[in-house]
């Protein structure tokens, strides 16, 4: 296997484990402790605040690239083997369902217009206040 194919099978397997772990957190065997620190790699991974600002070329992605893969693994290391077994068969279920496009495109559109209708709100009390 090429290193293109391999660095897609492990995004695939990555992508799997972050969506096993997603429906293993809400499963009442996961101990409380693997829940904390799943908690804790998707604040860091949704948080604006990094360890190397992304802004630094190339060096700003390595602390994504590298820390949190890291968390997903200590996570799932942390998951009982026979419940993050069964989790990620169900992640690879639900990945071979189809998707709908139709779906998605309503709503991206139902999002964009509740952000104009935010920022048609915020624009009109802004109005208000100034005069």
């Amino acid at each position: 296997m090429n290193e293109t194919g391999r660095l897609k099978n492990w995004a695939r397997v990555i992508k799997r484990d972050v969506h096993a772990l997603y429906l293993a957190s809400r499963d009442p065997r996961v101990p409380w402790y693997a829940k904390a620190v799943a908690v804790a790699v998707a604040a860091y991974a949704f948080s604006p605040i990094d360890l190397i600002p992304d802004f630094i070329p190339v060096i700003g992605y390595l602390d994504d690239l590298i820390l949190l893969p890291l968390g997903v693994l200590l996570v799932v290391k942390l998951i009982p083997p026979e419940i993050m077994a069964e989790h990620r068969a169900a992640a690879d279920t639900a990945r071979q369902r189809p998707v709908s496009r139709t779906a998605s495109v309503v709503i991206v559109c139902i999002w964009i217009a509740s952000m104009g209708l935010v920022g048609l709100v915020g624009w009109l009390v802004y109005r208000y206040v100034k005069s």
